[in-house]
C-alpha cells in the first residue's frame, strides 16, 4: 500500500479526534470552567492519550479558541441564512422569528463563552481575535440589512447599518446574560424577538 493510499485514511482519523477531543472539552470546561481544567482531564473525557491531543493542539488555550471559533462560526452562519430568506424585502418580524428560532442559546456554550470573554480582556491578543469574531457577525447583520435599503427603513436613533448591527449583537448579548441566571430558554427567545423587532421596525423618525 503506497502512502498516498493510507493518507486519506490518517487524515480523516484525526479529523475524528480533534472534532472528539473539542466535543470533550466543551462539556468538560460547561461543567468546571475554563482555568479550572487539566489537559490530561479533557484526555480523559475524550477517551484520548496526551499524545492524542498535542497531535492536534499546542496548548489547551489553542483548544479552547478552536471551540470557540467553531460556535462563533456556527451563530454568525445562523444570522446570515436566517436573514437571507426575504429577497431583498425585509419582513422584520418574519426574519427576527427565523433568527431567534434557529439561534444557539445552548446555557452550556453561553458559560463557555463567557469564560473565553473572561480570558480574551486580559490576553490582549486574544481579546482581538475575539473582537474579529463578533465584527464577523455583525457584519452578516449588517449585509443583511444594506440589501433590504430602499425596501425596508430603520429607526433614525441607530444611526446607521453599523449602530443597528451593533444593537442586535448588544441585545442578544444581553439576552444571554440573563438567560445564564434564570435558565429560562423560551422566556430568553420571546425576549429576543420583542427586543430586535422593536429595535429593527420603523416607529416614525426613520433612516435608510
Amino acid at each position: 500500500m503506497t502512502t498516498e493510499d493510507t493518507a486519506p485514511r490518517v487524515t480523516r482519523r484525526r479529523i475524528r479526534t480533534r472534532a472528539n477531543l473539542l466535543d470533550a472539552a466543551f462539556a468538560v470546561f460547561a461543567a468546571k470552567g475554563f482555568g479550572r481544567v487539566s489537559i490530561e482531564e479533557v484526555c480523559e473525557a475524550a477517551g484520548y492519550s496526551r499524545g492524542a491531543f498535542y497531535s492536534n493542539f499546542a496548548t489547551l488555550d489553542e483548544l479552547f479558541f478552536a471551540l470557540y471559533q467553531e460556535r462563533a462560526d456556527l451563530i454568525a452562519d445562523q444570522v446570515a441564512g436566517a436573514l437571507a430568506l426575504d429577497g431583498p424585502d425585509l419582513d422584520v418580524p418574519a426574519a427576527v422569528d427565523r433568527v431567534t428560532g434557529v439561534l444557539l442559546l445552548d446555557r452550556d456554550w453561553l458559560l463557555v463563552k463567557t469564560d473565553f470573554l473572561v480570558h480574551a480582556a486580559r490576553d490582549p491578543a486574544v481579546a482581538r481575535t475575539l473582537l474579529e469574531h463578533r465584527a464577523r457577525l455583525r457584519g452578516a447583520i449588517r449585509d443583511r440589512l444594506a440589501r433590504a435599503r430602499g425596501h425596508a427603513r430603520l429607526p433614525a436613533v441607530l444611526g446607521d447599518l453599523d449602530g443597528a448591527a451593533h444593537a442586535v449583537v448588544a441585545a442578544y448579548d444581553g439576552v444571554t446574560t440573563q438567560l445564564l441566571l434564570d435558565k429560562d430558554i423560551e422566556r430568553a427567545r420571546a425576549w429576543l424577538g420583542q427586543l430586535l423587532t422593536a429595535l429593527l421596525s420603523d416607529s416614525g423618525d426613520t433612516t435608510v
